[in-house]
């Protein structure tokens, strides 16, 4: 286990997993009781189009170009979300691949998009120390977040009508928890990957969903699975040489069929 960390890069890709992890596992719990797996699938890929505006714009941090436009993209997805038509998830489709075949087409004007291809799969062994940082700050002010909305939350999803009668603002709470799934998936996405993010947000919490009888259980397991699949996972691709991002979601796609069947099982 020393070997482990005996490196830099594996000290600070730990650390990021201990912030990553239980981030994407507190918010998976909401996105999966709201039913919003399509809402952070089509989410996450839209980071390409922001990478390539942010390009095209001449922004010179992906971050801040992928953060700004996935902050648009969420509020357009709301709102679409809203007007409650019967075709909402065909719109979204539509809106979503319309959106990333944009960004598609300039990344790869020039043959320059394998230089945007490592986003696919996200690198977080190469992870900065400042980047961490951040990551921790954005933990600590979901937490606090969290300790304020989830209450309120849970009452717009069971019943909006009744959670209006109860003076909860049901406009704004939806918007800044789209803001906030926004900025978390963005800012993951270098780590995690495009094609993993969406997995990682809704896995342990629907493995959670199998097992839990109450709210409390519901989130405490998330984050206890979203935390054991990026250690082992981060363990396992180690010794391996497999690409982190997959081995995490592996292993929580493991979880998630043990919880299922343990839960069919009582």
């Amino acid at each position: 286990m020393n070997s482990l960390f005996a490196y830099d890069f594996m000290r600070l890709a730990f650390l990021a997993i201990l912030c990553i992890t239980p981030l994407l596992g507190i918010l998976g719990t909401m996105v999966v009781h709201r039913k919003m797996a399509f809402f952070s699938d089509a989410l996450g890929h839209s980071a390409l189009t922001g990478i390539a505006l942010g390009s095209f714009l001449g922004i010179s941090d992906p971050s801040l170009s992928m953060v700004i436009y996935g902050i648009i993209f969420a509020m357009l997805l709301t709102i679409i979300q809203r007007r409650n038509l019967s075709s909402t998830d065909t719109i979204i489709s539509v809106f979503a691949s319309g959106s990333t075949a944009v960004g598609l087409a300039i990344l790869s004007h020039g043959g320059n998009f394998s230089n945007y291809s490592a986003l696919l799969i996200g690198d977080i062994l190469s992870i900065q120390l400042h980047e961490v940082v951040w990551l921790l700050v954005i933990l600590l002010l979901t937490i606090v977040f969290w300790g304020f909305a989830v209450n309120r939350l849970n009452a717009i999803s069971v019943h909006p009508t009744l959670a209006r009668s109860a003076n909860i603002r049901v406009k704004l709470m939806e918007d800044i928890f789209a803001v906030l799934i926004a900025i978390v998936v963005m800012l993951s996405i270098r780590w995690i990957g495009i094609l993993l993010i969406s997995a990682l947000l809704i896995i342990p919490a629907a493995s959670s969903r199998n097992i839990s009888r109450n709210m409390r259980e519901y989130h405490i397991y998330a984050i206890i699975f979203a935390m054991f699949s990026g250690i082992l996972g981060l363990g396992v691709s180690y010794y391996t040489n497999v690409a982190t991002g997959p081995m995490i979601v592996i292993i929580a796609s493991i979880i998630y069929f043990a919880t299922y069947f343990y839960g069919k099982g009582n």
